[in-house]
């Protein structure tokens, strides 16, 4: 019995994280709506699984400040206001830009051309006639965090990662409206400025694309007055 017993906390740790990680997927893909409330029975069933588990990861959520609980007992994704916008935006350009300047003198040839690919595949989907923001959503991420992670900053990683967490929200606001930036393909010719510098090691050509990116996409966000 003392070994069945050992088994049942690392079971429930493991499905935990799992449950958190895929809410903080949907968070940083914007599956949630800035002020949406969250109800435990309906993540729950979504998830396949029982309350307790989601009532945890929805606490280290807020933790993260990607989610808060309302007085009455209710999670809520936090709305968002356009000072925090532009606190965040400016703490990502910089953390980012960090882990681009790292990635510049240590992405190898594989992660170049993966992060090419998703390039590529971004821009293939933008010239569809209606493209799909879930698909752009995923590859737009993808692309990131492949050149973040080519910095070998595991720490620096986890505060981007956080950063997407909050935002993600509002981030994307612009993929799934449609937006002009969409079709005229604004995100892949700053992507693909950002890894034609990388691939010269030109770090600060590399951290210059980001930027322009970054702020392309919050330009648009802040325009569109959605923010509190």
């Amino acid at each position: 019995m003392s070994g069945l017993s050992a088994i049942v906390p690392i079971e429930t740790e493991t499905l935990g994280v799992r449950v958190y990680l895929q809410l903080r997927e949907m968070l940083i893909a914007g599956q949630f709506a800035p002020g949406e409330k969250l109800t435990l029975r309906t993540l729950a069933a979504a998830i396949g699984t029982s309350p307790m588990p989601v009532r945890d990861a929805l606490r280290q959520l807020m933790v993260d400040q990607a989610i808060e609980l309302l007085p009455n007992r209710v999670f809520r994704v936090p709305l968002m206001s356009k000072s925090r916008f532009i606190e965040l935006r400016e703490i990502r350009i910089r953390m980012e830009g960090m882990a681009i300047e790292y990635a510049a003198e240590r992405i190898s040839a594989a992660e170049l051309g993966e992060a090419a690919a998703f390039s590529a595949a971004f821009n293939a989907e933008c010239d569809l006639h209606q493209p799909d923001p879930a698909k752009l959503i995923v590859l737009n991420k993808n692309l990131h965090f492949t050149l973040y992670r080519a910095s070998r900053l595991p720490a620096l990683l986890q505060i981007i990662e956080g950063l997407w967490t909050q935002i993600g929200p509002v981030l994307n606001l612009d993929v799934r409206s449609g937006s002009e930036r969409i079709t005229s393909k604004t995100p892949t010719k700053h992507h693909e400025a950002m890894i034609a510098a990388l691939k010269v090691r030109d770090a600060d050509s590399a951290k210059a694309a980001l930027a322009a990116d970054l702020r392309s996409a919050s330009d648009y966000i802040l325009q569109q007055n959605r923010l509190t």
